[in-house]
């Protein structure tokens, strides 16, 4: 698939995520993982098909990756837990909707430093890559916060593979 397919795919399903996840959803493992383990998987695998990839570019890399993990973590600290249904589910709130602008605008901000003023080759710069490292923060906070509340995570839909992972009953 050619770059701007994948970058029309990956912003429409992370839009389509939001959105879910702003009518509230059910909190499972699955949902949690899958998207942020997906996205951080496929930015690395485009990473490591570039050959112009050198020291700036992964110091580059590792600063945005870290930066993008606080702010994943934060958002995660805005999305509202709650029980129905006997399980968990999740809900984003107009604070998570700001963290998210913040993030892209700190991300974009990032980047511009990094490709304008530090010397990193543009290509190195994958979205897949920066949503990801993102989600995962979100995910480790978020997850972290379902497991205090004592309750257990929502079933998978089809009982897949992770939906006895973290059940507790």
């Amino acid at each position: 698939m050619s770059g701007w397919i994948w970058t029309v795919v990956i912003v429409a399903a992370v839009i389509a995520l939001i959105v879910k996840r702003f009518r509230g959803e059910p909190l499972n493992a699955r949902d949690l993982c899958v998207p942020p383990l997906v996205l951080l998987g496929i930015g690395v695998y485009h990473l490591t098909k570039l050959d112009i990839v050198d020291g700036r570019d992964v110091l580059w890399i590792i600063g945005g990756a870290l930066v993008g993990v606080v702010l994943g973590a934060v958002r995660g600290t805005t999305t509202i837990l709650y029980a129905r249904e006997g399980h968990l589910w999740q809900r984003y709130t107009a604070g998570t909707v700001l963290v998210w602008v913040l993030s892209l605008g700190v991300n974009a901000g990032v980047g511009f430093l990094a490709t304008h003023v530090g010397g990193m080759h543009a290509e190195a710069r994958q979205m897949t890559l920066s949503i990801g490292v993102g989600l995962f923060g979100e995910m480790v906070v978020v997850g972290l916060r379902g497991l205090r509340t004592g309750l257990p995570f929502a079933p998978e839909k089809d009982g897949g593979v992770l939906s006895g992972l973290i059940d507790r009953r």
